[in-house]
């Protein structure tokens, strides 16, 4: 008994808070967003593409220093040598000394390479596919982020309406309440009937709690995606109109191939694989370059002043260099980039396998939405004329209040099938856009 009186208290409590007559809680929100709005926000805030744009920076950079290394490089050295003793050569009998104690020496160099195997012209051409690779990056995740949006959008749309059932509920199981405890009042029910509509009341009510949480939640979590503060109170426009469309499957597997960005980067870093092998052969070659030099010795700091030679000169060298025996080393290499592109081979095999299965499960996941809309749209009709009519028959004492309750419950599990499926479709077709490339805007 005091168990019961407690809940009691608790309802009496939680009705002052929600039914207060003239208490009307308004909803202020930052921010009202469209899902194009939204989408332009994430494209220019969410840092994964941020940071698939640094990347992609970098890589700008990378194959400017592949073209830098065809151009010659200029260098240049400054060296002071103390000797203990004056240098000196010997004729006949005879000391004669060839230079000071003291010796000062600066050189400016340029070296120009003529042939390096070909590895300057591979690694021009690693750099070029991989600035390309960077920009199916920066594709990959427009696609990632896109995708993420809409989910979220949706998800706060889905919450939004289970909110809205929770609110419904709220208001005619209170409406209910009203209706038995009059009942009670004039002896026409037992007090265990009230009690019935007092807890599914109460449950109600924690249904409703838990629900604005979940609204909250989502927008915190589409805050997140688009850059905004993770607090601010944003509210999006619904999506209507949402007709089902048809999609034919080989037509979405051509799609998929053609547009995916994650086989188009293993594509290239297949191509990329070959000019690896290629830079690795490049060491079976000698290195030549040309050396233009001028260089001055003396024996003070500038270098200016000579009593046994000439202060300064100028050369041109052809320099070769060839390493041609380092235990197997050069050809271990070879192979081992050569292995890593038959794994690449297998590693496309099955990324496209798998895109394909991502691409099936998003059409199947869509064709059985599709169909669960309409079954649920006419499961709602039913379970509304269900409660309308149990509702009116409690109200003339021709039912029971766990009818009432019951019908109350099939049709809040009615609504949520029905809210669940619609925007369970708009989630699909989200996923089927992102598992076939597609860098779409349509709600």
């Amino acid at each position: 008994m005091q168990r019961l009186v407690k809940i009691i208290a608790v309802i009496a409590i939680l009705k002052i808070s929600f039914f207060t007559p003239g208490v009307v809680f308004a909803q202020v929100y930052d921010k009202i967003f469209s899902l194009r709005e939204a989408i332009d926000m994430a494209l220019t805030n969410n840092s994964l593409i941020n940071e698939a744009i640094e990347k992609q920076r970098a890589a700008i950079q990378e194959k400017k220093v592949a073209n830098r290394e065809f151009l010659p490089k200029a260098s240049a050295s400054y060296s002071y040598t103390k000797l203990k003793d004056n240098p000196y050569a010997v004729f006949g009998l005879s000391k004669i000394v060839v230079g000071p104690e003291d010796n000062y020496h600066w050189n400016v160099s340029l070296m120009q390479p003529l042939f390096t195997g070909f590895a300057l012209l591979t690694k021009q051409k690693i750099a070029n596919l991989g600035l390309e690779i960077k920009g199916l990056e920066k594709k990959q995740a427009l696609l990632d982020v896109i995708k993420e949006t809409k989910v979220a959008y949706f998800n706060i749309l889905l919450t939004k309406k289970f909110l809205m059932v929770a609110n419904e509920a709220v208001s005619q199981l209170d409406s209910h309440r009203e209706d038995a405890e009059k009942f009670y009042k004039q002896g026409m029910i037992p007090y265990n009937d009230l009690l019935k509509t007092e807890v599914a009341l109460a449950n109600a009510l924690q249904n409703r709690v838990k629900a604005e949480s979940n609204v909250e939640m989502a927008v915190s979590s589409l805050n997140t995606i688009i850059g905004v503060d993770i607090n601010k109170k944003s509210d999006i426009v619904d999506a209507l109109n949402i007709e089902p469309s048809e999609h034919d499957l080989g037509n979405l597997f051509d799609k998929a191939k053609k547009n995916r960005p994650e086989l188009k980067m293993l594509y290239l870093a297949l191509k990329n694989s070959d000019n690896v092998i290629r830079l690795a052969k490049s060491a079976y070659y000698p290195q030549i370059a040309l050396v233009a030099r001028y260089e001055q010795s003396g024996d003070n700091p500038e270098a200016t002043n000579n009593d046994y030679a000439n202060v300064h000169n100028t050369s041109i060298t052809l320099q070769a260099k060839w390493t041609f025996f380092e235990w197997g080393k050069k050809r271990a290499e070879v192979k081992k980039y050569y292995y890593n592109k038959l794994s690449m081979i297998e590693k496309v095999k099955g990324v496209e396998d798998s895109i394909m299965l991502e691409v099936k499960n998003a059409f199947l996941n869509i064709k059985v939405a599709k169909k669960n809309i309409q079954t649920a749209k006419e499961s709602l009709v039913q379970a509304k004329e269900n409660y309308r009519i149990t509702n009116l028959q409690y109200q003339q004492q021709m039912t029971t209040s766990t009818e009432v309750l019951d019908a109350r419950t099939f049709l809040t599990q009615a609504e949520t099938n029905y809210y669940s499926a619609l925007y369970g479709y708009m989630v699909s077709m989200a996923e089927l856009d992102r598992a076939i490339g597609k860098r779409g805007f349509e709600s």
